[in-house]
């Protein structure tokens, strides 16, 4: 292996008199409207666009394929191997490109809420809004933490810094790199912020596991009496609006790890879709908004510079980042015990899956490893039907090792815990995507706290002939119907056909699963 020493090159980088370490947030906010980066909103907040890429860049991301790890890796089109001599490569310019800079920007912080195997992180930024970002969705260390802070892994991110695929081996101009070997996220070529969040959720769903603690792309909220829940879910499924509940305080919004102790916050902030958000629908969200937030790709009246969140032109994935003490309702510091109920969220456009059902511990693991939604009509070009689309345990493109090591995971956390896990159907009732309705929240609502308050833990059920689901027969503020999809369709037999057709791609997405127990195979899945 090559032996070149990064980390200490890295500190001869920050030692130079363009650097600037941990400043607050309002010398940031300066900093950003100096430098021209970005706009003052009317809530306080700084409006960004991050040009050409609006989103994550799946195809440019790799991890170096590294002795200590290339036998534990989960390769393939989402863990694209990358050498050692590349990685080098484009370190040293990456560098020698930073050191050539007016000003760049370095925040300390930590991965992890639970302080006992918490990840110490340094995030060294090129723009000023991007380590404002870095500032908002990381945990950030009081003054005690900030003496003694050792960086752990490193995040550089120079965003107009462009690779030559033919000179230094990507795919393209943009690059998301990983080396667990060097403890360093290496990013260029993007300017979009989330690429540093998610860079950071994949090193923790290598590292935690390798602790024995189980890594989790999901929210997390605790009532009074102080249970825990679990939500996973995939985007458009609710599962931002159901976790945020004015009875329950939330933990974190999308990033967690379970341990021997409880479920902690990997974050400390939130990386919030926009598109469409009114104070009405989500009040916790807009609210908090406000100064030394930032705004990604939101349109701005020119004059007022409110914010039009109605408006897709610029993309669909507008984004909000703020701390997490932005919100008035949470867990502070964002830890809590072990989860009493785990619910899984899809929104079924086929209209067949039931709008809440109580799982095995083997139903638990299969629709954990098939992580299923639907694509609806209209979504994307070419999508012309509703399309089943599956992401591995909830967040395929995240995750480092092979998905059975999580389910099992999973399953060994259902046992010793004894949560009680739910599937629920926020999608279709009465018919597929386009002859159906979505099914109504407020009944959805009704279910989900049933479930939270233990109601569904003893109830009687009835089983789906096709899916093998477990349904409760009465849930109150839910009509007994709704609650059985099989009488909700005016036609039977155009029911059946349509359930059959999507038990058939669960049972074809699930054949990648090759080192998944008979039992799961044959107990977890559809049974028609």
């Amino acid at each position: 292996m090559n032996s070149v020493h990064v980390p200490n090159e890295l500190s001869q980088l920050l030692e130079e008199n363009n650097v600037h370490i941990q400043l607050s947030v309002p010398q940031l906010v300066e900093k950003v409207l100096s430098r021209n980066e970005g706009k003052l909103t009317s809530t306080g907040a700084i409006s960004v666009s991050t040009g050409k890429y609006t989103g994550r860049s799946p195809q440019d991301k790799f991890i170096v394929m590294e002795e200590s790890i290339k036998d534990k890796i989960d390769w393939g089109k989402l863990n694209q191997p990358i050498s050692e001599d590349v990685f080098n490569n484009l370190y040293h310019k990456v560098l020698d490109y930073l050191k050539e800079k007016d000003e760049i920007f370095v925040f300390k912080g930590f991965a992890g809420a639970d302080k006992k195997t918490q990840l110490p992180i340094q995030v060294v930024n090129e723009y000023a809004w991007h380590n404002l970002f870095a500032h908002q969705l990381f945990i950030r260390p009081n003054d005690e933490e900030l003496l003694t802070h050792k960086a752990g892994f490193n995040v550089i991110s120079a965003p107009n810094f462009k690779a030559n695929p033919l000179v230094d081996g990507t795919n393209s101009e943009t690059f998301i790199i990983i080396s667990f070997e060097k403890r360093t996220i290496l990013i260029g070529g993007t300017e979009y912020a989330g690429e540093m969040k998610k860079s950071i959720f994949s090193i923790m769903n290598y590292l935690l596991p390798e602790n024995n603690i189980f890594s989790m792309h999901c929210s997390s909220n605790i009532g009074v009496e102080g249970d825990v829940a679990l939500f996973f879910g995939l985007s458009g499924t609710g599962k931002t609006t159901l976790s945020a509940d004015p009875k329950r305080r939330l933990i974190g919004d999308d990033e967690h790890g379970w341990s021997s102790n409880g479920v902690f916050n990997i974050e400390g902030g939130c990386y919030a879709k926009t598109i469409n958000l009114s104070r009405e629908k989500e009040p916790q969200i807009f609210d908090a908004i406000r100064f030394g937030s930032v705004l990604e790709n939101v349109v701005l009246n020119s004059e007022t510079r409110i914010a039009d969140y109605d408006d897709a032109s610029l993309t669909e994935n507008t984004r909000a980042a703020y701390p997490i003490e932005a919100i008035d309702n949470i867990v502070k510091p964002s830890i809590a015990g072990h989860p009493n109920t785990i619910v899984f969220l899809t929104a079924d456009a086929f209209g067949v899956l039931p709008p809440i059902s109580k799982l095995t511990k083997e139903q638990a693991m299969h629709h954990f490893l098939s992580g299923y939604t639907s694509k609806l009509a209209g979504t994307e070009r070419g999508v012309t039907a509703p399309e089943a689309t599956f992401s591995t345990c909830f967040g395929a493109p995240f995750l480092p090792l092979p998905a059975t090591r999580y389910a099992e995971m999973l399953g060994e956390k259902i046992l010793e815990h004894n949560a009680n896990v739910f599937l629920v159907n926020t999608g279709w009732t009465g018919g597929e995507y386009g002859v159906g309705r979505r099914m109504k929240l407020s009944y959805t609502r009704a279910m989900v706290q049933a479930a939270l308050e233990g109601e569904l833990n003893q109830v009687e059920t009835v089983r789906d002939d096709i899916f093998g689901l477990n349904i409760p027969l009465h849930i109150a503020g839910v009509p007994d119907e709704v609650l059985q999809p099989s009488k909700t369709w005016a036609d039977s037999q155009a029911y059946e056909m349509k359930a059959k057709e999507l038990a058939a791609k669960f049972r074809e997405n699930f054949k990648k699963f090759t080192k998944v127990s008979a039992e799961i195979e044959e107990k977890g899945g559809p049974i028609s």
